[in-house]
This record gives C-alpha cells, structure tokens and sequence, in this order.
C-alpha cells in the first residue's frame, strides 16, 4: 500500500497532464471561419457560481448544467451583433443540444423578461432560454467586458475557449468544431 502524500501526488500529477493533454487536444480542432476568434485557454477556469433568473425568477446557476459542454452566450436586447448572432446560436442549440452541450443565453444588465420575450419573437428564437444576470456579477465575475462574448465551457463547469463579438455559430466551421469536440468527449 501506497503512503498518502504519494498517492496525494501522483493524483495531482495526473491532474496536471490530464488538463494539459486536454489543452493540446482543443488546439487541434478545426477553427476556421469565424471560428478562429475562438480563444482556448491555456488552462481551464473555473466559471461563476452565481445565480442567474429565468423568466419566473427562479434561480439556476452554471453548475446545474455540469456533465456536458455549455456554450454561454453574454448579451442583452440592445445590442445590435446580440440580434444578428442570436438565431444562429439557436441553430447551434438545434443541431446539438443534448445531453452533451447545451447552448445558454444569459441577458446582462437592464434586460427586462418582457424585453427579451420581444426580442426572441422578433427573430424567431423559440429554443434557447431566457436567462438573465440582471446585476452583471456573472458578467463582472467572468471578466466579459463586451458584448457579445461566448464562451464554451466543458462538462467539469471550467471556461475552456472564448469568442469575443459575434459569430456564425451555425456555420459548417462553427458545426465542425462542436462535432470534433463532442466526438473527442467520447
């Protein structure tokens, strides 16, 4: 039987190049197009844990969605690139929405239900929800200083890529990337 503090490290050691294994293999999937914005990270990070409110005000927060990819997507309904890039991220969520990735919208800032309700029935978004971080702590706590920014966030709820501006997400660059990452997941 191994003494502890070994056991302790070859854990963290594991860690280490397990998170490093999984840097260098996002690095290879296929980016072109709008896709190459997508930033990866040299390191996961952990995201916020704060809460956010749907429509009704009930809370949910991002960890209810460990165990598979999220695509998080900061807008609000005055931002002109949010209304352009918006159906596309309902595209995304058709095409892979599952119990593997999941595409969240969250609202920062003064972005009434109301507002967003219009908003989604303006450009025929009826698949992606209406999240809203009405302080901007999720914003201010992830760093998000524009808007749009998405950010794809891996099943263990760590920020691993970041998009800044919009984007096609439903472009054969954009479906490519998601279909090399998910197909790495298995």
């Amino acid at each position: 039987m191994l003494p502890r503090r070994i056991i302790a490290l070859l854990y963290i050691a594991l860690g280490f190049c397990a998170n490093a294994a999984f840097a260098q293999d996002l690095s290879q999937l296929p980016r072109d197009g709008d896709m190459r914005g997508l930033v990866i990270a040299s390191e996961p990070v952990p995201v916020s844990d704060l809460p956010f409110v749907d429509e009704g005000e009930v809370e949910g927060r991002l960890s209810d969605y460990r165990g598979k990819y999220v695509v998080l997507n900061f807008w609000a309904t005055w931002c002109a690139p949010c209304r352009e890039e918006m159906p596309s991220l309902e595209a995304l969520q058709r095409q892979f929405g599952s119990d593997q990735l999941e595409v969240v919208t969250l609202a920062t800032g003064r972005n009434s239900p109301q507002a967003i309700r219009r908003f989604f029935e303006e450009i025929g978004v009826e698949h992606l929800p209406m999240f809203r971080d009405i302080k901007q702590q999720i914003a201010r706590q992830m760093s998000v200083i524009g808007l749009p920014i998405t950010l794809v966030i891996d099943p263990e709820g760590r920020e691993i890529a970041r998009l800044m501006g919009d984007a096609h997400w439903d472009s054969p660059e954009a479906f490519a990337f998601f279909e090399a990452l998910l197909a790495e997941a298995i």
